[in-house]
C-alpha cells in the first residue's frame, strides 16, 4: 500500500526553474505511485516582489540584479529550454519579468477549491511556455476557466485584497525557515530539495523517504 507524503512546494511563477522542478517532481512522482499517495501543496515565493505593473525587460532585469551581460543571459536561456526539453516543458519567448502577487493570491484561493497544483502549471505554461503575463487579470482568469474553476470566482478573488495576508504570511514562514531560493521542495515537513532537480534525483529521494519512513 502506498505511504503518504506531503510535499510542499515553494516557488514563483517568474522562475523558470520552478517550471522545470515541477514538471520533474510530477514525473518522479509518476514513476514511484506505488510507493507513496502525494499531497502537493504550492507555497509563494517572490523573486521581485517590488515589480511595478508594467514589469520590465528580462535583459535588463538580470542585468542589474546579477551582473550578466546579454550574451550570458542568452546562454542561460538556451540551457534553460534544454533542461525543460528534458522533463517536457517548452519554453517559449519571455522578454519581460512582472509581478506576482495577485497569481499567488490566485493560487491560495485555488486551494481552497482543490484546484492548486493544476492551475500553478497552467499559470508556469501561460508565463513560460506563451509568455503572458501572469500580473494581468484576464491572463489570469483564463488560466482559471482552463483548469475548471469558477471565473466569476476568481475575478471577485482577483478585483478584492482576498488572501493577500496569507501570502505575505506564507512568505514570512518560509524565508524565516530559511528559503532563500526556488524551488525549494519540502518532503513530509523534513527533508529539503532545492534547484530544478532532474527527474532521477526526485524519484530517488522520494524512494529513500519512503523507505526510511517504512522502517521508523
Amino acid at each position: 500500500m502506498p505511504q503518504s507524503l506531503k510535499i510542499d512546494f515553494v516557488s514563483d511563477i517568474a522562475c523558470p526553474w520552478c517550471a522545470i522542478g515541477l514538471s520533474s517532481l510530477m514525473q518522479a512522482l509518476e514513476r514511484t505511485r506505488d510507493v507513496v499517495e502525494a499531497e502537493v501543496v504550492m507555497h509563494p515565493f517572490e523573486l521581485n516582489p517590488q515589480m511595478g505593473p508594467e514589469g520590465e525587460a528580462i535583459v535588463d532585469y538580470l542585468g542589474k540584479k546579477y551582473g550578466r551581460t546579454p550574451a550570458q543571459i542568452a546562454e542561460t536561456q538556451a540551457m534553460i529550454r534544454e533542461r525543460g526539453a528534458s522533463v517536457g516543458f517548452t519554453f517559449g519567448p519571455r522578454d519581460f519579468v512582472y509581478n506576482t502577487f495577485d497569481a499567488h493570491r490566485l493560487l491560495q484561493w485555488a486551494g481552497t477549491q482543490g484546484r492548486q497544483l493544476p492551475l500553478k502549471q497552467a499559470l508556469l505554461t501561460a508565463y513560460h511556455g506563451q509568455g503572458k503575463d501572469p500580473s494581468n487579470h484576464a491572463v489570469l482568469l483564463e488560466a482559471a476557466q482552463s483548469v475548471g474553476l469558477d471565473v466569476a470566482e476568481a475575478r471577485n478573488v482577483l478585483d478584492s485584497d482576498a488572501f493577500a495576508d496569507e501570502v505575505r504570511d506564507e512568505e514570512r514562514e518560509y524565508q524565516s525557515m530559511g528559503i532563500q531560493s526556488v524551488p525549494s521542495v519540502i518532503f513530509n515537513n523534513r527533508y529539503l530539495v532545492t534547484g530544478g532537480q532532474p527527474v532521477e534525483a526526485f524519484e530517488q529521494a522520494i524512494r529513500d523517504i519512503a523507505k526510511e519512513a517504512q522502517g521508523a
